[in-house]
């Protein structure tokens, strides 16, 4: 198996769920700060990503 799909892979699916869940509430303005929920959405949607972008360097990393 080839080195860095399982992060992409997990990076993509936190990522989309996080979208499917809460993607109306992050692109609003006017939330309030201290919404818990939409906290813990960016921290996941956030993770997500990191996920996908280090998992994509070490595929190319190691071709």
């Amino acid at each position: 198996m080839r080195a860095g799909i399982i992060p992409t892979l997990l990076g993509t699916a936190v990522t989309g769920a996080t979208l499917y869940m809460n993607g109306e509430d992050l692109v609003k303005r006017g939330k309030k700060k201290r919404n818990i929920e939409s906290m813990v959405a960016t921290g996941l949607l956030g993770f997500g990503i990191a996920h996908v972008v280090l998992g994509s360097i070490n595929m190319m990393k190691n071709q």
